[in-house]
């Protein structure tokens, strides 16, 4: 009886294991991809906070805020974890919480994935707002002027001024930016900012900041030049 217990429990354990690997080839999900079902959502300003199941298992992400289902499955691609990360807005801690960039209700997959010029280092690519042309601040530089000469002004404070084209708020305890003012060099022209100040998409903003090369936050996510410690100027 003992043995026939155990040769159940084996075939059963490898059927499961053969359905779930038939699943992920049958979808061609692009690597690092994870399917999960959502148990709990929150919704926020900004966010979209998931509590989420996969084989058996329950975390948090957080996703661009958008309308989600509880007890439908969704596809997934990991950026940033967060370890004890509190959301102001919601009076909340979680204790780990990924930070999701890619999140579908159809499969992600190996073709869709490889098909997107990814840049390289993980970050999704800037796209350039066409027409755009900010005059630059008193005693400031242009974004191209800073991709130039970044070296020399490594480790310096700067002032420069732009249109405000991604916003992303409350990550690890700070607001990112991103900046553009129709200038650009050898192909740059977004310039990423972090700042305690608070912004919209659309803004014009002049922002003063210390100039930081080849920072590298973890998850993929580097950059060659970031402005940190941003205060916004009147």
């Amino acid at each position: 009886m003992k043995i026939t217990t155990l040769l159940i429990l084996a075939i059963s354990l490898i059927m499961a294991f053969s359905c779930k690997t038939k699943t992920k080839q049958t979808e061609n999900l692009a690597p690092n991809v994870h399917k999960a079902t959502s148990q709990e959502v929150i919704q926020s300003t900004n966010y979209t906070y998931l509590r989420i199941s996969e084989d058996g298992k329950e975390s948090w992400i957080a996703i661009a805020r958008q309308e989600v289902s509880i007890g439908k499955a969704y596809y997934y691609e990991p950026s940033i974890e967060m370890t004890d990360f509190t959301s102001k807005e919601l009076q909340r801690t979680f204790p780990s919480i990924i930070f999701v960039a890619k999140f579908s209700e159809m499969p992600i997959v190996a073709a869709e994935k490889y098909a997107v010029a990814d840049p390289p280092k993980g970050k999704q690519a800037a796209v350039a707002k066409e027409g755009l042309k900010v005059a630059r601040a008193a005693n400031g530089i242009t974004i191209a002027e800073l991709i130039a000469q970044k070296g020399s002004y490594a480790g310096k404070k700067i002032k420069i001024k732009g249109e405000v084209v991604k916003y992303n708020p409350q990550i690890m305890g700070k607001n990112w930016l991103h900046l553009q003012d129709g200038s650009s060099n050898n192909g740059v022209f977004d310039v990423t900012i972090t700042t305690t100040a608070e912004v919209k998409i659309g803004d014009v903003v002049t922002i003063e900041g210390i100039v930081a090369l080849n920072k590298d936050f973890g998850a993929g996510y580097s950059y060659d030049v970031i402005v940190e410690e941003g205060k916004l100027l009147p």
